[in-house]
């Protein structure tokens, strides 16, 4: 067990966790929600260091990142654990794993060993992904500065309800992040997610952003419970507002975990609010789950040539020169190096 970050004591060997939204208070020898930080005796640890549960070599378009090193490879590892709770989780077997089975699993894995590999593989950066990186930040945050050292990018893909404290910590480690941004209704994410709220998760998206950390947002279109196009123009415009640059990836949902008994998403509705997004000024917006679709590809947001063409995670085609568009010398909003 290692100490965790950001957590303070309280009287009587509690302490508060301030990690994640959910800032769990805990009486000695208790867990909090994620199921992986507990309170011993008034110091609060990470159950989870440095124990991988899954690691692979992805496509850095797999986070998905389209706009970040594209076209190289991403070193993705994982510990078991969440602080959400989404009836839809393709990863629960993992995420789930300590409340279903109330143990942690995962082998011992310390951070210089992962940033070895990664380096062996030749990827350009780190994924911490698959469950939440939030709940295994510690171990996450310390290879990160490893891999700084190393010329080794960082990213997160997340749920995006950490606190303003974690993202402080992240600034100048981690270099890119794609948030879900599940939903823009509160009663969703309080119901689906497992008691979630949705204004810590617009907050960290625009703390990111303004901590300098690449930002790119992933929908996940629900058919009956988030599907609704007027809720997708209000995710439009939030993402407008923020910055038109942010690319925003519309994904088709096929059945899982515990919501086997919904369809899978209709390709014309994917398609359709990412109409929406692209109407509301988006520049970039994306499909995915849905292969050979036209949204896989960029296209400059002025003149609309046809920049990478994509199929699947795999880049065809890459024409764009010294970061503009090669037809009207439009600078298209990238991470090169």
């Amino acid at each position: 067990m290692k100490e965790a970050y950001l957590y303070k004591k309280l009287d009587n060997n509690s302490v508060q966790c301030n990690l994640c939204s959910f800032r769990c208070k805990l009486s000695d020898g208790q867990n909090g929600i994620c199921g992986v930080r507990k309170n011993e005796k008034g110091t609060l640890y990470s159950l989870v260091y440095p124990k991988t549960i899954a690691k692979a070599v992805d496509p850095i378009e797999k986070k998905p990142l389209f706009h970040f090193l594209p076209g190289t490879k991403a070193f993705s590892i994982a510990t078991v654990g969440c602080n959400f709770k989404c009836l839809y989780c393709q990863n629960w077997e993992i995420s789930q794993y300590p409340l279903e089975y109330d143990k942690i699993a995962g082998e011992y894995y310390p951070p210089e060993k992962v940033v070895e590999d990664a380096l062996a593989a030749g990827c350009k950066s780190i994924a911490y992904t698959y469950t939440e990186p939030t709940i295994f930040f510690e171990y996450a945050i310390d290879t990160a500065k490893i891999a700084k050292g190393n010329g080794i990018r960082n990213v997160f893909v997340t749920n995006g309800y950490m606190t303003m404290e974690a993202i402080d910590m992240m600034a100048g480690l981690i270099d890119a992040a794609n948030v879900d941004l599940k939903s823009f209704s509160n009663a969703f994410y309080s119901k689906i997610c497992g008691g979630v709220r949705l204004k810590h998760v617009l907050e960290s998206i625009e703390y990111m952003k303004e901590k300098g950390i690449w930002v790119e947002l992933t929908t996940l279109i629900i058919p009956g419970l988030n599907d609704n196009y007027d809720e997708a123009k209000k995710i439009a415009e939030f993402i407008y507002q923020t910055d038109p640059s942010i690319p925003w990836h519309i994904s088709r949902f096929y059945p899982t975990y515990k919501l086997t008994n919904i369809p899978p998403t209709p390709v014309q509705t994917v398609e359709d609010i990412r109409q929406i997004g692209l109407s509301a000024g988006l520049k970039y917006v994306y499909t995915g789950n849905v292969l050979g679709n036209e949204g896989e590809n960029t296209y400059c947001p002025k003149c609309g040539e046809l920049l990478i063409s994509r199929f699947g995670f795999e880049i065809k085609l890459n024409s764009i020169k010294n970061s503009k568009c090669p037809k009207c010398g439009e600078k298209i909003d990238m991470v090169w190096s």
